[in-house]
């Protein structure tokens, strides 16, 4: 079976986001001022053939320890939908 799998990767909280701050600064500058706070992470979208969804999210969550996230600096999210053919 098909599965569209989401990674969603998200610097740690507790760690500076300079990227987040400069777009802060941006948006700012642009008079949006409302706007208190910014974290800039990645997107990533994943298609899966696995049995099951249970192994198309381990599969995911293999590839987000292993290459898709730091995990000294990210944390990730994972979403898994199947797909209909």
């Amino acid at each position: 079976m098909k599965y569209s799998v989401q990674v969603h990767v998200m610097p740690l909280k507790e760690l500076l986001d300079p990227q987040g701050k400069a777009v802060l600064g941006g948006l700012k500058n642009l008079g949006l001022g409302a706007v208190e706070d910014v974290r800039v992470g990645k997107h990533i979208s994943l298609q899966v053939e696995a049995a099951s969804e249970a192994e198309a999210k381990s599969l995911a969550e293999e590839a987000s320890k292993k290459l898709l996230a730091n995990p000294v600096m990210e944390f990730y999210e994972i979403t898994v939908n199947a797909v209909n053919s």
